[in-house]
Protein backbone atom coordinates (compact mmCIF):
# COMPACT_ATOMS: atom_id res chain seq x y z
CA UNK A 1 0.00 0.00 0.00
CA UNK A 2 0.88 3.61 -0.64
CA UNK A 3 1.32 6.08 2.31
CA UNK A 4 -2.31 7.03 1.55
CA UNK A 5 -3.33 3.65 1.72
CA UNK A 6 -2.13 2.68 4.38
CA UNK A 7 -3.88 5.76 5.83
CA UNK A 8 -6.90 4.70 4.68
CA UNK A 9 -6.77 1.32 5.99
CA UNK A 10 -5.89 2.18 9.56
CA UNK A 11 -9.17 4.10 9.13
CA UNK A 12 -11.62 1.22 8.21
CA UNK A 13 -9.82 -0.95 10.84
CA UNK A 14 -10.22 -0.69 14.89
CA UNK A 15 -7.78 -0.17 17.75
CA UNK A 16 -7.32 -3.93 17.21
CA UNK A 17 -5.79 -3.55 14.22
CA UNK A 18 -8.82 -5.10 12.01
CA UNK A 19 -11.58 -4.46 9.90
CA UNK A 20 -14.63 -4.44 11.77
CA UNK A 21 -17.25 -3.19 8.79
CA UNK A 22 -20.76 -3.22 9.06
CA UNK A 23 -22.00 -3.52 5.43
CA UNK A 24 -25.13 -2.13 4.13
CA UNK A 25 -24.56 -1.25 0.85
CA UNK A 26 -27.35 -3.59 -0.55
CA UNK A 27 -30.74 -2.09 -2.00
CA UNK A 28 -32.55 -5.63 -3.69
CA UNK A 29 -30.95 -7.62 -0.70
CA UNK A 30 -32.32 -4.91 1.96
CA UNK A 31 -35.87 -4.46 0.12
CA UNK A 32 -36.29 -8.42 0.16
CA UNK A 33 -35.54 -8.40 4.07
CA UNK A 34 -37.77 -5.32 4.42
CA UNK A 35 -40.91 -6.59 2.57
CA UNK A 36 -42.40 -9.92 1.52
CA UNK A 37 -43.82 -9.86 -2.25
CA UNK A 38 -42.24 -8.59 -5.05
CA UNK A 39 -44.63 -5.85 -5.15
CA UNK A 40 -44.32 -4.66 -1.80
CA UNK A 41 -40.41 -4.39 -1.90
CA UNK A 42 -40.73 -2.25 -5.39
CA UNK A 43 -42.92 0.17 -3.01
CA UNK A 44 -39.84 0.44 -1.28
CA UNK A 45 -38.10 3.79 -2.39
CA UNK A 46 -34.25 4.88 -2.23
CA UNK A 47 -35.28 7.38 0.33
CA UNK A 48 -37.13 5.07 2.73
CA UNK A 49 -34.05 3.09 2.43
CA UNK A 50 -31.63 5.55 3.03
CA UNK A 51 -33.74 6.33 5.96
CA UNK A 52 -33.59 2.80 7.00
CA UNK A 53 -29.81 2.83 6.03
CA UNK A 54 -29.05 6.03 8.37
CA UNK A 55 -30.46 3.90 11.50
CA UNK A 56 -28.43 0.65 10.59
CA UNK A 57 -25.44 3.49 10.83
CA UNK A 58 -26.48 5.23 13.58
CA UNK A 59 -27.44 2.08 15.94
CA UNK A 60 -25.17 -0.58 14.94
CA UNK A 61 -22.53 0.73 12.80
CA UNK A 62 -21.09 3.58 15.03
CA UNK A 63 -20.12 0.81 16.86
CA UNK A 64 -18.02 -0.70 14.66
CA UNK A 65 -14.56 0.18 12.96
CA UNK A 66 -16.70 1.05 9.52
CA UNK A 67 -19.32 1.28 7.68
CA UNK A 68 -19.95 0.46 3.80
CA UNK A 69 -22.83 2.20 2.46
CA UNK A 70 -23.97 2.84 -1.24
CA UNK A 71 -23.88 6.73 -3.14
CA UNK A 72 -27.27 5.80 -4.32
CA UNK A 73 -29.57 5.45 -1.42
CA UNK A 74 -27.56 6.63 1.55
CA UNK A 75 -24.45 9.35 0.82
CA UNK A 76 -23.79 12.12 1.56
CA UNK A 77 -26.82 12.34 3.66
CA UNK A 78 -25.04 9.73 6.58
CA UNK A 79 -22.39 12.81 6.01
CA UNK A 80 -24.24 15.24 5.58
CA UNK A 81 -26.98 14.98 8.43
CA UNK A 82 -24.14 13.96 11.38
CA UNK A 83 -25.10 10.68 11.25
CA UNK A 84 -22.26 9.02 10.99
CA UNK A 85 -19.85 9.26 13.76
CA UNK A 86 -16.74 11.43 13.70
CA UNK A 87 -14.12 8.11 14.24
CA UNK A 88 -16.10 5.21 11.79
CA UNK A 89 -14.59 5.18 8.54
CA UNK A 90 -16.85 5.40 5.19
CA UNK A 91 -16.22 2.64 2.74
CA UNK A 92 -18.26 3.52 -0.60
CA UNK A 93 -19.74 0.82 -3.04
CA UNK A 94 -19.08 1.03 -6.61
CA UNK A 95 -20.92 -1.89 -7.45
CA UNK A 96 -24.83 -1.34 -8.77
CA UNK A 97 -27.65 -3.32 -7.58
CA UNK A 98 -28.34 -7.03 -9.65
CA UNK A 99 -25.79 -8.13 -12.64
CA UNK A 100 -26.31 -8.11 -16.47
CA UNK A 101 -26.02 -11.55 -18.15
CA UNK A 102 -24.83 -12.33 -21.37
CA UNK A 103 -25.84 -14.72 -24.22
CA UNK A 104 -23.91 -17.69 -22.36
CA UNK A 105 -25.65 -16.90 -19.00
CA UNK A 106 -22.52 -15.38 -17.54
CA UNK A 107 -23.02 -12.52 -14.81
CA UNK A 108 -21.57 -9.34 -16.00
CA UNK A 109 -21.29 -6.95 -12.54
CA UNK A 110 -22.27 -3.21 -12.74
CA UNK A 111 -21.24 -0.02 -11.25
CA UNK A 112 -22.90 3.27 -10.42
CA UNK A 113 -22.95 5.65 -12.69
CA UNK A 114 -20.37 8.56 -11.63
CA UNK A 115 -19.31 7.13 -8.56
CA UNK A 116 -15.54 6.65 -9.17
CA UNK A 117 -12.78 7.52 -7.40
CA UNK A 118 -12.57 10.82 -7.51
CA UNK A 119 -16.27 11.21 -6.44
CA UNK A 120 -15.71 8.75 -3.69
CA UNK A 121 -13.57 11.45 -2.00
CA UNK A 122 -15.96 13.95 -2.86
CA UNK A 123 -18.43 12.23 -0.72
CA UNK A 124 -16.34 12.14 1.93
CA UNK A 125 -15.46 8.22 1.73
CA UNK A 126 -12.55 6.72 3.70
CA UNK A 127 -12.44 4.50 0.36
CA UNK A 128 -14.31 2.24 -1.73
CA UNK A 129 -15.59 -1.27 -2.53
CA UNK A 130 -15.47 -2.68 -5.88
CA UNK A 131 -17.93 -5.69 -6.07
CA UNK A 132 -17.38 -8.49 -9.58
CA UNK A 133 -18.79 -12.01 -10.42
CA UNK A 134 -16.12 -14.51 -11.24
CA UNK A 135 -15.76 -17.73 -12.51
CA UNK A 136 -12.07 -18.37 -12.30
CA UNK A 137 -12.34 -22.07 -13.77
CA UNK A 138 -14.48 -20.50 -17.01
CA UNK A 139 -12.03 -18.04 -18.66
CA UNK A 140 -15.00 -16.90 -20.81
CA UNK A 141 -16.81 -15.49 -18.37
CA UNK A 142 -14.70 -13.12 -16.74
CA UNK A 143 -13.55 -10.89 -19.80
CA UNK A 144 -16.06 -7.74 -19.13
CA UNK A 145 -15.17 -8.37 -15.40
CA UNK A 146 -11.68 -8.67 -15.42
CA UNK A 147 -11.75 -5.23 -17.03
CA UNK A 148 -13.62 -3.58 -14.98
CA UNK A 149 -11.12 -4.69 -11.85
CA UNK A 150 -8.39 -3.45 -13.82
CA UNK A 151 -9.71 -0.63 -14.94
CA UNK A 152 -11.06 0.12 -10.68
CA UNK A 153 -7.52 -0.22 -9.61
CA UNK A 154 -5.96 2.18 -11.84
CA UNK A 155 -8.89 4.79 -10.94
CA UNK A 156 -8.28 5.15 -7.45
CA UNK A 157 -4.31 3.86 -8.05
CA UNK A 158 -4.51 7.20 -9.62
CA UNK A 159 -6.43 9.44 -6.58
CA UNK A 160 -4.22 6.96 -3.81
CA UNK A 161 -7.25 5.71 -2.82
CA UNK A 162 -8.12 2.99 -0.69
CA UNK A 163 -10.21 0.39 -2.91
CA UNK A 164 -11.35 -2.80 -1.28
CA UNK A 165 -11.99 -5.51 -4.08
CA UNK A 166 -14.63 -8.40 -3.42
CA UNK A 167 -15.05 -11.44 -5.30
CA UNK A 168 -18.22 -13.38 -5.54
CA UNK A 169 -18.74 -16.49 -7.67
CA UNK A 170 -22.31 -18.46 -9.10
CA UNK A 171 -23.79 -21.03 -10.59
CA UNK A 172 -23.17 -21.83 -13.98
CA UNK A 173 -25.93 -22.41 -16.26
CA UNK A 174 -26.77 -26.22 -15.86
CA UNK A 175 -23.94 -26.55 -13.04
CA UNK A 176 -25.84 -28.95 -10.45
CA UNK A 177 -25.63 -27.80 -6.68
CA UNK A 178 -23.51 -30.67 -5.88
CA UNK A 179 -21.19 -29.87 -8.26
CA UNK A 180 -21.16 -25.86 -7.80
CA UNK A 181 -20.64 -26.79 -3.93
CA UNK A 182 -17.58 -28.90 -4.72
CA UNK A 183 -15.93 -26.12 -7.12
CA UNK A 184 -16.67 -23.75 -4.68
CA UNK A 185 -13.59 -23.74 -1.92
CA UNK A 186 -11.72 -23.85 -5.14
CA UNK A 187 -13.47 -21.11 -7.13
CA UNK A 188 -12.89 -18.62 -4.00
CA UNK A 189 -9.07 -19.70 -3.64
CA UNK A 190 -8.66 -18.60 -7.83
CA UNK A 191 -10.34 -15.67 -7.28
CA UNK A 192 -8.18 -14.54 -4.70
CA UNK A 193 -5.09 -15.18 -6.75
CA UNK A 194 -6.57 -13.45 -9.54
CA UNK A 195 -7.53 -10.14 -7.74
CA UNK A 196 -4.20 -9.88 -5.59
CA UNK A 197 -1.97 -10.34 -9.84
CA UNK A 198 -4.19 -7.53 -10.99
CA UNK A 199 -3.13 -5.54 -7.89
CA UNK A 200 -5.76 -5.27 -5.09
CA UNK A 201 -4.67 -3.97 -2.32
CA UNK A 202 -7.15 -5.37 0.02
CA UNK A 203 -9.92 -8.47 -0.21
CA UNK A 204 -13.30 -8.83 0.33
CA UNK A 205 -14.26 -12.80 -0.10
CA UNK A 206 -17.00 -14.91 1.13
CA UNK A 207 -15.91 -17.69 3.48
CA UNK A 208 -14.45 -20.33 1.08
CA UNK A 209 -15.44 -23.41 2.77
CA UNK A 210 -12.75 -25.15 4.84
CA UNK A 211 -10.17 -23.87 7.26
CA UNK A 212 -7.49 -24.92 4.99
CA UNK A 213 -8.86 -22.49 2.23
CA UNK A 214 -8.61 -19.78 4.65
CA UNK A 215 -4.94 -20.78 4.97
CA UNK A 216 -4.02 -21.10 1.05
CA UNK A 217 -5.94 -17.58 0.83
CA UNK A 218 -3.45 -16.26 3.31
CA UNK A 219 -0.60 -17.50 1.66
CA UNK A 220 -1.53 -16.18 -1.80
CA UNK A 221 -2.21 -12.97 0.38
CA UNK A 222 1.11 -12.49 1.73
CA UNK A 223 1.21 -9.07 2.93
CA UNK A 224 -2.60 -8.37 1.55
CA UNK A 225 -5.27 -8.30 4.06
CA UNK A 226 -8.62 -9.85 3.44
CA UNK A 227 -12.00 -9.78 5.45
CA UNK A 228 -14.46 -12.20 5.53
CA UNK A 229 -18.33 -12.11 4.47
CA UNK A 230 -21.09 -13.02 5.84
CA UNK A 231 -23.09 -13.58 2.69
CA UNK A 232 -26.61 -13.64 4.83
CA UNK A 233 -25.73 -16.75 6.82
CA UNK A 234 -27.16 -16.78 10.55
CA UNK A 235 -25.03 -15.10 12.95
CA UNK A 236 -24.17 -18.24 14.97
CA UNK A 237 -23.33 -19.76 11.21
CA UNK A 238 -21.43 -16.75 10.58
CA UNK A 239 -19.24 -16.47 14.43
CA UNK A 240 -18.05 -19.79 13.44
CA UNK A 241 -16.55 -18.80 9.78
CA UNK A 242 -15.35 -15.79 11.77
CA UNK A 243 -13.19 -17.68 14.06
CA UNK A 244 -12.09 -20.04 11.58
CA UNK A 245 -10.78 -17.42 8.92
CA UNK A 246 -9.18 -15.69 11.53
CA UNK A 247 -7.15 -18.47 12.78
CA UNK A 248 -5.87 -18.79 9.42
CA UNK A 249 -4.96 -15.90 8.94
CA UNK A 250 -8.15 -13.17 7.67
CA UNK A 251 -7.82 -9.50 8.85
CA UNK A 252 -10.62 -9.17 9.85
CA UNK A 253 -14.78 -8.50 8.87
CA UNK A 254 -17.13 -6.99 6.53
CA UNK A 255 -20.72 -7.99 7.61
CA UNK A 256 -24.13 -7.14 6.71
CA UNK A 257 -26.90 -9.60 7.08
CA UNK A 258 -25.52 -11.56 9.66
CA UNK A 259 -25.46 -9.00 11.87
CA UNK A 260 -28.85 -6.93 10.88
CA UNK A 261 -31.14 -8.93 8.47
CA UNK A 262 -33.66 -9.59 11.22
CA UNK A 263 -33.57 -6.25 12.81
CA UNK A 264 -34.34 -4.23 10.63
CA UNK A 265 -37.96 -2.74 9.65
CA UNK A 266 -39.68 0.12 8.35
CA UNK A 267 -41.17 0.98 11.72
CA UNK A 268 -38.40 2.98 13.31
CA UNK A 269 -39.12 1.93 16.96
CA UNK A 270 -39.11 -1.64 15.86
CA UNK A 271 -35.95 -0.73 14.27
CA UNK A 272 -34.01 1.07 16.99
CA UNK A 273 -35.18 -1.62 19.66
CA UNK A 274 -33.63 -4.30 17.52
CA UNK A 275 -30.30 -2.90 16.38
CA UNK A 276 -29.23 -1.66 19.58
CA UNK A 277 -30.37 -4.72 21.45
CA UNK A 278 -29.94 -7.99 19.43
CA UNK A 279 -27.82 -6.68 16.33
CA UNK A 280 -25.31 -4.84 18.60
CA UNK A 281 -25.19 -7.83 20.39
CA UNK A 282 -23.85 -10.18 17.49
CA UNK A 283 -21.18 -7.32 16.21
CA UNK A 284 -20.14 -7.39 20.07
CA UNK A 285 -19.30 -11.26 19.72
CA UNK A 286 -17.96 -10.38 16.40
CA UNK A 287 -15.40 -8.38 18.25
CA UNK A 288 -14.47 -10.36 20.57
CA UNK A 289 -13.24 -12.97 18.49
CA UNK A 290 -11.03 -10.25 16.34
CA UNK A 291 -9.97 -9.07 19.73
CA UNK A 292 -8.23 -12.64 20.16
CA UNK A 293 -5.93 -11.51 17.03
CA UNK A 294 -5.52 -7.93 17.97
CA UNK A 295 -2.47 -6.71 16.59
CA UNK A 296 -2.32 -8.50 12.99
CA UNK A 297 -1.47 -6.47 10.13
Amino acid sequence: MTTAERRGYQQICGENGLMMVVACDQRGGMRKVLADTPEAQKAIDEPTLGIVKAGIVQHLANKASCVLLDAVCAVPQVVDDGVLARDTGLLIGLDASGWDTDANGYQISKLVPGIDARRVRELGGTGAKLMVYLRPDTPDANTVNLGIIRDCIADFAGEDLLLVVEILTYQLPGESDADYRAAFPGLIVESARISVELGAKVLKLPYPGTAEACAEITAICGDIPWAVLSAGVDHSTFIGQVETAMQNGASGVIAGRALWKDCISLDQEVRRDKLENVASGRLREIQGVLDQYAGRA
